[in-house]
């Protein structure tokens, strides 16, 4: 059974195998994050947490046992608004594990005091641009990414 859980200095090396184990899978559809994030991500995973206890940022892992199969974070929390982005394991894809996550951070984000969240997706991750219509998101339109085309999105909460 999955589960969804505030991140915690524990889950560290779990999210780095899970980064590591999917980082093709990923920049398949998103901008690669680059040597350094594998390189320093024990300080980056510290300043996360930092954040997160300053009550600016969400961030949320999905535990298979003990197994990291994806995330979903609230960032940049200001004025009653965040951004909110995710990441499923290639190994959970086509389960629906994107769309009930989503909802889920979505409920949790309420709990938070936010009232708005955005999110942004490459134009051509179709699946993503589904997950968000799935929860509820609109599309706000054209954007770039790294360079990519893509859409923004917002959700009333």
């Amino acid at each position: 059974m999955i589960k969804i859980e505030l991140v915690r200095a524990d889950h560290a090396p779990a999210l780095l195998a899970f980064e590591r184990a999917n980082r093709e899978y990923f920049a398949a559809s998103v901008p690669d994050r680059g040597d350094h994030f594998f390189t320093e991500y024990a300080e980056r995973h510290a300043a996360l947490l930092s954040r997160q206890e300053e009550g600016t940022d969400w961030f949320h892992v999905l535990l298979d046992g003990d197994a990291v199969v994806g995330r979903v974070n609230l960032v940049e929390a200001n004025d009653g608004s965040a951004e909110l982005g995710y990441r499923i394991a290639e190994s959970a894809t086509g389960r629906g594990l994107a769309t009930w996550a989503v909802g889920e951070v979505v409920e949790l984000a309420r709990g938070y005091g936010l009232r708005e969240l955005r999110a942004k997706t490459t134009a051509d991750n179709l699946a993503s641009r589904k997950v968000l219509t799935r929860a509820g998101f609109t599309e706000t339109g054209e954007l770039e990414i790294s360079g990519a085309p893509g859409f923004g999105y917002v959700l009333a909460l």
